[in-house]
């Protein structure tokens, strides 16, 4: 799946599957201008930074379970946002510090470095990264991932996929070679 941020005319989180089809809407109320988000893979919820509501929330992939993790003023000064364990991790543009936030409590939160011109932060991490199994993407004996000639996309699970061109190319009548 796809998780992204929409501020435009109604705002809210959303998914998809990662060819763009099955969009669903997460979140689209009492949301104003989301930010960054962030995905615990392991619990399956959806953190995101609304930096005019000034709010830290969290809601499970179908949008239940809604909580505000933090709130207040200095929420607009922040952007960017990762999760690892129980902490979720940001960076304040107007001082440029790292931030660790409890997850759990939002009240536990620690400026742990400084760092110039900072606007995204990531964490990697082992655990976090799905093992790989088999998938619909993967190269065929011609060396064209899913028998794609250009772009493979997996669908709405790991054992369907859907081809794409590149900018300039039409997808061909065998629904995997370009022109």
């Amino acid at each position: 799946k796809l998780f992204f941020t929409d501020y435009g005319n109604a705002a809210k989180v959303e998914r998809c599957d990662m060819d763009g089809m099955n969009r669903t809407w997460i979140v689209d109320s009492k949301i104003e201008q989301p930010t960054a988000l962030a995905l615990d893979l392991i619990n399956k919820y959806v953190y995101w930074l609304d930096i005019y509501l000034e709010s830290v929330e969290v809601v499970d992939y179908q949008g239940r379970r809604r909580q505000t993790i933090t709130k207040g003023r200095q929420i607009r000064h922040l952007c960017g946002l990762a999760v690892f364990e129980s902490y979720l991790y940001t960076v304040n543009s107007d001082n440029l510090s790292i931030l660790r936030i409890n997850r759990y409590n939002g009240t536990d939160v620690q400026a742990l470095a400084r760092l110039d011109n900072a606007k995204e932060i990531r964490v990697y991490q082992k655990r976090t990264q799905a093992a790989v199994r088999s998938h619909a993407c993967e190269l065929d004996p011609s060396g064209m991932p899913g028998g794609c000639s250009h772009l493979c996309l997996l669908s709405s699970s790991h054992k369907a996929r859907t081809c794409r061109c590149r900018t300039g190319f039409v997808l061909g009548s065998d629904g995997r070679s370009c022109k």
